[in-house]
C-alpha cells in the first residue's frame, strides 16, 4: 500500500529539457497525478483544494480586522522588528500577547509586504487552511488509497470550527498546519527508520509550541508510540532516534524561551499572562497547568467542575458533544470513534510493522488524546479550540470508510458501516435540531436518506458495482451535509472579538466565556459579552465609555469615533504612546484606528502588573503617554491590581472628557482637577 505523491518536474525539465513540450507534459502529469493513479483523482484533488481556497477566502474581509488582539499585534510587529521578535502588543514595546509569537511573525510579514488591512491579516490563516488539507491528504494517501485521503481532506476542510478558524487570526491555524506536517513527517519517518524525518518531527512540533505553547505537545504520545510499534528497525535504535527528536523539539521550541529568558527586562517588552514577567510563568502557569486544574491565577474566570458551575463550562467525556460544542466539530466524531475501533480490528492480526494500522494509531491517539484534555481541562476553554481535532476526525473517517469497505464481504462489515450512517444521521438531526431556524427541512432529509442508505449498506455486497457506487456516494452526501451546511453559514457571516463561533445560534449554549458566557447569547458568529459582565462603558474602574462590546473590551475592543481618532493623532507622534488603556482589546482598537501605539495597561485580562503604578506615574512624568481612555475594566480572579490603581490614579488626578463615546484624560495637561465632564 506504499505509494508516494509527486510534486517536483521530472529531471528533464529541471535541468537540460525545459522546451513548451516538456513543461506541457509535466503540467499534465501534475493535473493527471500519478500513473498508478486513477485518472479522475489528481483533477478530484484539485478539485478539493480549490473548493476549499473558495471557502476560506470568499468574503474574507467581512471580518474587519477579526481578533483585534493580534491584528494590533501583526501591525506592531510591521512597524517594529523588536516588536516582531517578541510579539509585542504595540510598537512601542508596553507588553507582548499572552502567546508565543510563531503565528504572529507570518501576519506581520503579511503586514509589511501588502499594509495593514483586514486581507493583509487574515489571507494567511486562509491559506494555511487549504495547505492543511492538502498535508492531510498527502499523508493519508501514502498508506491508504487516494479516496481515502480525499474523504480525509473533505472532512476537514467541511469542519465547522475549520472554517471559522481558517478565516480568523487566532494562533490555532498555523498550529493545525504544523501539526499536520508533523504527522506527514512522522509518517515519512516511519517508513524507512529516518532519524531526518523524525527529527523535522521535533522541529515542527517545537515551531508548533512557539505558535500556542503546550497544546502543540498533545499529539507527541501519538507519533511517539507509531514510531516505537511501526518503524522496521531495532528498539535500540528506535529510542535513540526519539531521543534526538526530544531533543529536535526542545531546541526548535525553546530558543526563542530562552533568548528572552535570558534578556533582562529593562530591554524587552513585559511576558502578557504572566505574574512575574516570564515566559516560564506563563508557559506552565496560564498557558499551561492552569489550563488544566482551572487555576489561571488573572484569569476573568474560575475553573468548571464535573457538576457545571461557574467558570468555563461543564467538563466530562460529554463536552464535545454538547450545545456550546457539537455543531463545532462533533457531526462526524462518533463515526470517527466507531472506525477507529473497527479499522484497528481489521489489522489485528497484523505484524507490529503494518502500516494501516501504524495510520490509525497515529491518528487515533491525536484524536483521543486531544479529546480527552479538552473533555476534562476545568481552566480557560474555548469551543473553537477543537479545530485541533479536525484533521484527526477527517484522517479517521477517510481511512475507515476505505477499509471498511475495501472488506465489505466480512459479514459484519457492513452492519459497521450501516449502523455508522444511521448513527450519523441521526446525531446531524439531533445537531441541526438545536439551530431549529436553520434550513428547517435539511434535518428531516438528511435523517431519512441516510436511514435508506444504511438499509442499502446491509446489502451493498449483493448489488451490482454501480448501484454500491452510488450507495457510497449517497452515504457520503448525508454524512458531509450537516456540517457543510453549518461552514456555508460561518463562511457568510462576520467574525469579530475574542469567541468566535462556527454556524448558527444554537439554543442553550453558554457559549465558552467566563461564567457561562460566550459567543453565542447576542447572535451567531460574534464572540460578545459573558452574562453579568459590566457593560462596556464602566467596569469596574468606572471612566465612562469606550468600552465598546463585551467585557468592558475582554472579548470585544472599543467602539473608537473619528473623532478621538483624530485626537490621537494630533501630536501623537511626540509621545512614545499616544494613549494608554486598560486591557488590551481597547488598547488594540485604539491603535489599529489611529496607527499609532497604544499601551494595554494590565495586558488581555487588565490583570498583569505592568506597568505598576509607579512605572506608570514615571511614563506620564516623563511625557511618553499622552492620553488615558477610560472604560474598559473587568473582574479578574487574583492576579495584579496597577491597573485598579492606575485608573483611580488617573481619574483622581486628571480632568475627564468625552469625546464620541469615550472617557478621555489627557496626561500632558498637568492638570490635578478630578471633576468630570
Amino acid at each position: 500500500m506504499t505509494t508516494t505523491i509527486p510534486g517536483n518536474p521530472p529531471a528533464a525539465v529541471a535541468a537540460s529539457d525545459r522546451t513548451p513540450a516538456a513543461w506541457r507534459r509535466w503540467v499534465v502529469g501534475l493535473v493527471r497525478g500519478n500513473s498508478y493513479d486513477p485518472r479522475w483523482v489528481r483533477p478530484t484533488l484539485l478539485a478539493l483544494l480549490s473548493a476549499t481556497a473558495v471557502l476560506y477566502v470568499w468574503g474574507l474581509g467581512a471580518s474587519g480586522y477579526a481578533n483585534s488582539f493580534y491584528s494590533a499585534a501583526a501591525q506592531a510587529g510591521a512597524d517594529s522588528w523588536k516588536a516582531f521578535f517578541f510579539g509585542s502588543s504595540d510598537a512601542a514595546n508596553s507588553i507582548t500577547v499572552d502567546k508565543t509569537p510563531a503565528s504572529l511573525w507570518l501576519m506581520a510579514l503579511s503586514v509589511r509586504a501588502f499594509g495593514l488591512s483586514s486581507w493583509s491579516i487574515l489571507l494567511p490563516q486562509a491559506l494555511a487552511g487549504v495547505a492543511t488539507v492538502g498535508v492531510l491528504y498527502a499523508t493519508v494517501r501514502r498508506w491508504f488509497p487516494p479516496s481515502a485521503g480525499l474523504i480525509a481532506g473533505a472532512v476537514m476542510a467541511l469542519t465547522p470550527v475549520a472554517t471559522l478558524m481558517f478565516r480568523f487570526n487566532n494562533p490555532d491555524a498555523l498550529l493545525v498546519l504544523l501539526l499536520t506536517l508533523g504527522a506527514y513527517a512522522t509518517v515519512r519517518a516511519v517508513e524507512k527508520a529516518s532519524a531526518k524525518w523524525l527529527m523535522l518531527v521535533g522541529v515542527l512540533v517545537g515551531f508548533a509550541f512557539l505558535t500556542k505553547m503546550l497544546q502543540a505537545l498533545l499529539v507527541i504520545p501519538a507519533f511517539a508510540l507509531v514510531y516505537l510499534l511501526a518503524a522496521p528497525t531495532g528498539w535500540g535504535r528506535r529510542i535513540r532516534q526519539l531521543l534526538l527528536a526530544g531533543l529536535a523539539l526542545v531546541v526548535s521550541g525553546g530558543w526563542w524561551v530562552a533568548v528572552v529568558e535570558l534578556i533582562p527586562a529593562q530591554y524587552r517588552p513585559y511576558i502578557g499572562g504572566s505574574q512575574t514577567n516570564s515566559v516560564l510563568d506563563l508557559m506552565f502557569g496560564y498557558n499551561g497547568l492552569g489550563r488544566l486544574n482551572g487555576e489561571e491565577v488573572g484569569s476573568v474566570g474560575g475553573g468548571g467542575g464535573a457538576g457545571g458551575g461557574p467558570g468555563w463550562g461543564e467538563t466530562g467525556i460529554g463536552r464535545l458533544f454538547n450545545a456550546e460544542n457539537g455543531g463545532q466539530v462533533a457531526w462526524l466524531l462518533p463515526a470517527a470513534l466507531v472506525l477507529l475501533i473497527a479499522g484497528l480490528v481489521l489489522r489485528g492480526r497484523s505484524p507490529l510493522v503494518d502500516r494501516p494500522r501504524a495510520a490509525f494509531v497515529l491518528w487515533g491517539g491525536w484524536l483521543v488524546a486531544t479529546a480527552l484534555v479538552f473533555s476534562f481541562m476545568a481552566g480557560i476553554y474555548h469551543a473553537y479550540y477543537t479545530v485541533a481535532l479536525a484533521p484527526a476526525i477527517g484522517a479517521v473517517v477517510g481511512m475507515g470508510v476505505v477499509a471498511l469497505w475495501r472488506e465489505r464481504g466480512r459479514i459484519w462489515v457492513p452492519i459497521v458501516l450501516a449502523l455508522t450512517l444511521a448513527g450519523t444521521s441521526v446525531w446531524a438531526y439531533v445537531l441541526l435540531g438545536r439551530s431549529a431556524t436553520f434550513v428547517p427541512w435539511l434535518r428531516t432529509v438528511i435523517l431519512v436518506v441516510g436511514i435508506f442508505a444504511a438499509l442499502a449498506l446491509l446489502v451493498v455486497e449483493l448489488l451490482p458495482r454501480r448501484l454500491a457506487q452510488g450507495v457510497a456516494a449517497v452515504a457520503a452526501l448525508v454524512a458531509l451535509a450537516g456540517p457543510a451546511a453549518y461552514s456555508l453559514q460561518t463562511a457568510a457571516a462576520a467574525h469579530t472579538g475574542s469567541i468566535p463561533t462556527a454556524g448558527p445560534a444554537v439554543a442553550n449554549a453558554r457559549g465558552g466565556g467566563p461564567g457561562g458566557g460566550g459567543g453565542r447569547m447576542f447572535g451567531p458568529g460574534q464572540g460578545q459579552a459573558p452574562q453579568g459582565a459590566p457593560p462596556g462603558g464602566g467596569g469596574r474602574f468606572g471612566g465612562g465609555g469606550g468600552g465598546g462590546g463585551g467585557a468592558g473590551g475582554l472579548l470585544n475592543g472599543a467602539n473608537v469615533s473619528t473623532e478621538l481618532v483624530a485626537l490621537l493623532k494630533a501630536g501623537g507622534t511626540s509621545f512614545t504612546w499616544a494613549a494608554a488603556s486598560v486591557g488590551s482589546q481597547n488598547a488594540a482598537s485604539y491603535q489599529l484606528a489611529s496607527g499609532l501605539p497604544v499601551m494595554a495597561i494590565g495586558g488581555f485580562n487588565g490583570s498583569d502588573p505592568s506597568p505598576t503604578l509607579a512605572q506608570f506615574q514615571q511614563y506620564v512624568a516623563s511625557g511618553q503617554i499622552h492620553y488615558f481612555l477610560g472604560g474598559g475594566g473587568f473582574g479578574s480572579r487574583g492576579g495584579s491590581s496597577s491597573s485598579t490603581e492606575i485608573a483611580e490614579w488617573v481619574a483622581a488626578n486628571f480632568e475627564a472628557q468625552t469625546i464620541g463615546t469615550s472617557t478621555v484624560y489627557d496626561l500632558s495637561s498637568g492638570s490635578t482637577a478630578s471633576a468630570s465632564i
